[in-house]
């Protein structure tokens, strides 16, 4: 299938200096130099970065990237998005260089969610330091999962996989809605459809090479005070031994280890339960005055 993997996020956010504690200090990714005035910048391999954190008077999703193979696949993509009456921006140089890419194109799904497909990242051939992480998985896995807040989770999903090309994986019924759980390689998913009243960034997760990074950085989390959002647990789609915390604007984000790699072709179930075990729920804490 043409799309490779989620590539990067681009997020707006309303606090800088909290989203650098956050990401640096609790996540350790490595903050780097970047080409957008203001932003924060951050690697966890040869990416030159992954993670895009833009200064905006209102948070929200900027642009999630989706890597496609090469130029081809691009412009194939292109041509068929817009057979299908959805309108595309190709991305001009100066966009490019933003994003550190050869090439990129610019859509909304049918929610509104702003989404980009690219082709050739530059690479940062120095040794990424991430030194409260032992290594992040990404490589054919891509830069981790999200999951998307929709407004039509069947509009969405026929979106995604009829157009996008991406494989169902396992679907869990919500007092919403249904959730889709959707595939483009071999991590058990790379992008969540959830039923909701508007679109946005619902979820993103990263994950480490061992235990002991998911240990160390639950550590990191109650030492800097990050709000949980759900306790260790091990989750029934994808295996993996995780936690959830809440971002600086409410985003859950969550780090793990050891998710399923599964084969392309593998058949979709339903879940009943989140979680084997753990996983409870805290609730966001209250906006400060």
């Amino acid at each position: 299938m043409p799309i490779h993997s989620l590539g990067y996020l681009r997020i707006n956010v309303t606090d800088v200096q909290k989203w650098r504690r956050f990401a640096g200090e609790f996540l350790a990714l490595q903050e780097v130099s970047g080409p957008t005035e203001g932003a924060l910048h951050y690697r966890i391999d040869d990416f030159q970065h992954r993670l895009a954190l833009i200064p905006a008077e209102s948070p929200g999703l900027q642009a999630a990237g989706f890597q496609v193979t090469h130029v081809r696949d691009l412009e194939a993509a292109i041509q068929k998005l817009e057979t299908a009456g959805v309108t595309v921006t190709r991305g001009g140089k100066e966009e490019c260089e933003a994003r550190r890419v050869s090439g990129f194109a610019a859509f909304t799904d049918p929610s509104g969610n702003p989404i980009e497909l690219f082709h050739g990242p530059r690479f940062d051939h120095s040794e990424v330091r991430t030194p409260g992480v032992s290594r992040f998985v990404t490589g054919d896995l891509g830069m981790g999962h999200i999951i998307l807040n929709v407004t039509d989770v069947e509009a969405a999903y026929a979106f995604y996989v009829d157009l996008l090309g991406f494989t169902e994986r396992n679907t869990t019924e919500t007092p919403a809605g249904m959730l889709y759980f959707l595939g483009c390689n071999a991590r058990q998913h790379t992008l969540g459809l959830a039923p909701s009243s508007g679109p946005g960034l619902l979820h993103f997760m990263f994950e480490g090479g061992s235990l002991d990074d998911v240990g160390r950085a639950l550590d990191r989390a109650y030492t800097l005070g990050v709000p949980m959002m759900q306790s260790l647990g091990r989750h029934t789609n994808d295996h993996m031994v995780s936690f959830y915390v809440w971002s600086p604007d409410l985003h859950a984000v969550e780090f793990g280890y050891d998710g399923d790699r599964v084969d392309i072709d593998a058949p979709s179930y339903d879940i009943t339960e989140g979680a084997f075990w753990g996983h409870r729920f805290t609730p966001p804490p209250a906006p400060s005055a």
